[in-house]
């Protein structure tokens, strides 16, 4: 309908903002309509949103005019980096700034901006527990994300800064979730010690920004956390032999060791769960699960994620 308002999804296809967008289609007679900005209009999930019934533009996050095209006319956006693309401090701090400066220049009404805590607040550069990476950060996708809230507070827009969580999804990649031993039982290995980690399904989080988007301006000037659920190894163990029916064993991996296995973001990795887990309380204070689950309805628990997501687990 011509009279909704216009919520521009920066990376409608990916995760978040897919998630988004389909949380707008199915709200027929809600107040919003979704623009999907992605790189490529004719990829097989940008038909797709189209197919529901998306408006697919396309911009290239490294160009401000792009992005101010794509925002044209819109009453708000759904603003989101893509670092796990390039790896870039440099690329994702650019993506921030041109979608900050994009924001402002076309008036948006709201935005929400997918940030994360600046681990260096809390573990200084010169802080030996954990390595330095690329002599400036602790935690490159925590920290650069950190860096751009203040390029959105310059803007002038309404802004709600949203704290993602640890994605179940990460679960299903290869060689993660339970794997065999040698004696062929099930072990779930994580650097989290006896802390709780806060997780989130991803599809959820964009349930829960388009209920931030439905408050309004409300929320604006507020950092929101989003979580579906807190468990340590021990439970979320649990949780895996309950859906898979069979003994789970929880395996806390040293940080040292597993910022030595060698994969390209091992070191980086590391270092965010071993945020994660010495900073356990602060990070999960931030992320209420009563009020993610205000914010989206659908929102599930892990045990009803891993439910859903059964045919999709290696073990």
């Amino acid at each position: 309908m011509p009279d909704k308002k216009i919520i521009a999804v920066a990376g409608a296809t990916g995760q978040q903002g897919g998630g988004l967008v389909r949380a707008i289609l199915s709200d027929r007679s809600g107040e919003f309509s979704a623009r999907a900005i992605t790189r490529d209009p004719e990829s097989e999930k940008a038909r797709a949103l189209a197919d529901l019934g998306a408006e697919v533009v396309q911009a290239n996050l490294h160009i401000e005019e792009s992005v101010l095209s794509a925002f044209a006319g819109a009453y708000g956006a759904y603003c989101v980096t893509f670092f796990w693309e390039h790896m870039s401090p440099e690329k994702e701090f650019a993506e921030a700034t041109n979608l900050a400066s994009a924001a402002g220049k076309a008036s948006l009404k709201h935005v929400v901006w997918s940030t994360l805590e600046d681990t260096r607040e809390s573990i200084p550069l010169d802080d030996d527990r954990m390595p330095t990476l690329s002599g400036t950060y602790k935690v490159l996708h925590f920290d650069v994300k950190a860096e751009g809230d203040a390029l959105f507070r310059e803007s002038g827009v309404p802004t709600t800064y949203l704290l993602a969580s640890f994605y179940w999804e990460n679960l299903l990649a290869p060689g993660s979730g339970p794997q065999p031993d040698e004696q062929g039982n099930l072990v779930l290995s994580l650097p989290m010690g006896d802390k709780k980690l806060a997780g989130i399904a991803a599809e959820d989080i964009g349930k829960c920004a388009f209920g931030m988007f439905k408050r309004g301006p409300e929320l604006a000037g507020k950092t929101i956390g989003l979580a579906g659920e807190q468990l340590t190894g021990e439970e979320t163990a649990e949780k895996y032999a309950k859906v898979l029916g069979r003994p789970v064993r929880y395996n806390a991996v040293p940080f040292d060791v597993f910022r030595g296995l060698g994969f390209p973001a091992a070191q980086e990795l590391g270092n965010m769960f071993q945020f994660y887990t010495e900073f356990a309380e602060d990070v999960g204070r931030t992320r209420d699960v009563a009020f993610s689950r205000e914010l989206n309805p659908e929102l599930q628990d892990f045990e009803e994620w891993l439910t859903r997501n059964r045919a999709r687990i290696s073990a």
